[in-house]
């Protein structure tokens, strides 16, 4: 009778049971979900801040005002956040069919270096308009980012390699191989970098137009912002609205369904690695083109392929989304070069990463309070 009594006491009243979820939660809660994250993750870098001697209140509001803070900064901000457009995009579409390409880096670099080769190679003359120059590079930049795709989208639709660690060492394989062309073949004068292009190979800079409309005047958003906005709702139709788009979801969500209706698996996995890379490759493209307006050592990525990797999650794999948190990433790595210590717009992102991913599992499971005499 005791130890009954006893036992009945040590039960307690309340605790937390976990349940995989049978149902589709609200439309609204893996938006909820993920800005809970993203406030959690901003939560735990103030602290190591803290931590590093600094002020968390006004490193994050030094972050806003050197991002947003006037027009100017706001044009840096998109410049920033262009390639980040597309290699999330690039991302996304592999993501959404359950190919993890870890490779945007590398299809990023070899997407600028197939861009850099129409006009160092020289494949269009120099003395070429823009209006041939553009498409020209637009097309060869997105032709070498889809091959570099290609590579490890065959290897795992033919002999199930995988893929994470395949997209993984063909990005050390691209900075090899921009490197060997920077150093030795194009170089300029033994620095590591080509010679600049010519202006008919740049992307068009809202700054050019500043005598007609001088509101324009110091702005350095580039026509690949129009490039990632294009690229955004043409996926958008493609994953949403198209038969392809619709064999994708499947895939990704249940590929022995996909199989018994049909649908070719291993011609997929090679297309949507290949549009993936070709997406990456645009972003470099962009980069060679609207900004650097030359090749230069690998470091020309700056960690957007794998800042787009969080993006993607972020954004849900939506297409259009990714855009605004494209552009709120931007604002951080742009920020971030006034923040000491240097590495901590890094770490923000690494802790947002982490947060987003501990956030699937509310996601796929439900946590609820019950009562301790309930099983």
């Amino acid at each position: 009778m005791a130890e009954s009594t006893l036992s009945k006491r040590r039960t307690p009243r309340w605790r937390l049971k976990i349940e995989p979820r049978l149902d589709e939660p609200p439309a609204w809660y893996p938006a909820a979900v993920s800005v809970g994250a993203i406030l959690l993750a901003l939560i735990f870098g103030g602290i190591l801040i803290a931590f590093a001697g600094g002020n968390p209140f006004a490193s994050y509001a030094h972050i806003a005002r050197a991002s947003f803070g006037d027009i100017g900064v706001l044009s840096d901000t998109i410049v920033k956040a262009t390639p980040i457009i597309l290699t999330a995009l690039a991302c996304s579409i592999a993501f959404r069919m359950k190919l993890w390409n870890i490779g945007a880096e590398g299809q990023f670099i070899m997407g600028a270096w197939g861009a850099s080769a129409v006009v160092l190679a020289p494949i269009v003359s120099a003395e070429s308009s823009r209006w041939l120059f553009l498409p020209v590079m637009i097309m060869a930049g997105m032709a070498m980012g889809a091959i570099w795709g290609y590579i490890p989208g065959y290897l795992k639709a033919k002999f199930n390699v995988n893929e994470i660690i395949s997209t993984l060492m063909l990005n050390y394989i691209a900075v090899s191989w921009v490197n060997f062309w920077v150093f030795g073949v194009w170089t300029e004068g033994g620095f590591q970098m080509s010679p600049k292009f010519p202006e008919a190979a740049w992307l068009p800079r809202l700054s050019q137009y500043a005598e007609s409309i001088p509101f324009f005047r110091g702005l350095t958003t580039h026509a690949g912002l129009l490039l990632g906005i294009a690229a955004a709702i043409v996926l958008w139709f493609i994953v949403y609205r198209s038969r392809w788009g619709y064999e994708i979801r499947l895939i990704g969500d249940n590929p022995n369904a996909a199989k018994y209706a049909g649908i070719n698996i291993t011609r997929n996995i090679i297309w949507v690695m290949m549009l993936s890379g070709a997406l990456a490759g645009l972003g470099g493209m962009s980069e060679v083109a609207g900004v650097v307006h030359r090749l230069q050592t690998a470091p020309l990525a700056a960690g957007y392929g794998f800042t787009g990797i969080i993006v993607a999650w972020l954004a849900k794999l939506n297409p259009l989304v990714i855009i605004l948190v494209s552009i709120l990433f931007g604002a951080l790595i742009l920020a971030g070069r006034e923040i000491q210590p240097s590495g901590v717009p890094k770490m923000i992102q690494g802790i947002i990463l982490v947060c987003l991913i501990a956030s699937d599992f509310l996601l796929r499971y439900r946590v609820r309070i019950v009562r301790g005499e309930e099983a």
